[in-house]
């Protein structure tokens, strides 16, 4: 199992944030929870995560415009992974300046895989 870490799970899917909240927190992860990319910042502000899954379509504030505003902000920053069910991810996720991606839907293994990669 990997370290510890602080996620910060961003979707507006509540089912989404429920999942990977559960996944997460049973591999022994410490979660943080955001609806949209500005409550997002708020969260992100007051806790440093270790690390942030974006979803990229969301109201509100949406994650390209989230990870611009986080990263114009005051260091450290976390590493994030955008985790879409867009056909380009990857793409999506260069543009945005993302340190990874992760394609919906996904197996297991590969969100574990995903979290011992950005283990410190």
């Amino acid at each position: 199992m990997s370290e510890r870490r602080l996620v910060l799970v961003v979707d507006d899917d509540p089912f989404t944030r429920a999942a990977l909240e559960e996944i997460l927190t049973f591999e022994g992860h410490d979660v943080l929870l955001a609806e949209n990319g500005e409550v997002a910042l708020a969260v992100a502000a007051a806790r440093l995560p270790d690390l942030i899954l974006l979803d990229l379509r969301m109201p509100v504030m949406s994650g390209p415009e989230f990870a611009a505003a986080y990263r114009s902000g005051p260091g450290p920053h976390a590493p994030i992974v955008v985790v879409t069910a867009t056909v380009n991810a990857g793409e999506e996720a260069t543009l945005i300046g993302a340190d990874g991606y992760l394609a919906k839907p996904f197996a297991l293994s590969d969100l574990l895989a995903l979290l011992e990669q950005y283990s410190a």
